[in-house]
């Protein structure tokens, strides 16, 4: 029973995550988003491991302030909307290799 409680608030404490990126999905792109998702997802089932999620997040900072950058002058040009896309490409990639390369977070 006590598992079930334990279980329940994880999944009720990442909904609100979900929910919370969801919320400000206007601000940020969608897409980095489902890769947060993504990524705490494979941290709850044990694909990931620690120091692969926090590699894995640290990306996404990066895809970030690439974005900010970018948006600095009031409009992201041709070529930067080109990289910003190329880097979460690379972040989307490196998180399927991530979560399928047999390391398991030990329990």
């Amino acid at each position: 029973m006590k598992s079930r409680s334990i279980m329940s608030l994880l999944m009720a404490a990442f909904a609100l995550v979900v929910w919370s990126d969801l919320a400000h999905a206007g601000r940020e792109d969608r897409r980095q988003v489902r890769q947060r998702a993504r990524i705490h997802q494979g941290v709850k089932s044990g694909e990931l491991t620690r120091g692969e999620a926090k590699k894995l997040r640290a990306e996404e900072r990066h895809v970030r302030r690439m974005e900010r950058r970018a948006e600095k002058d009031g409009q992201i040009t041709a070529d930067e909307a080109a990289r910003i896309e190329a880097a979460q490409d690379k972040v989307s990639k490196d998180i399927y290799k991530e979560k399928h390369d047999d390391e398991k977070r030990g329990n």
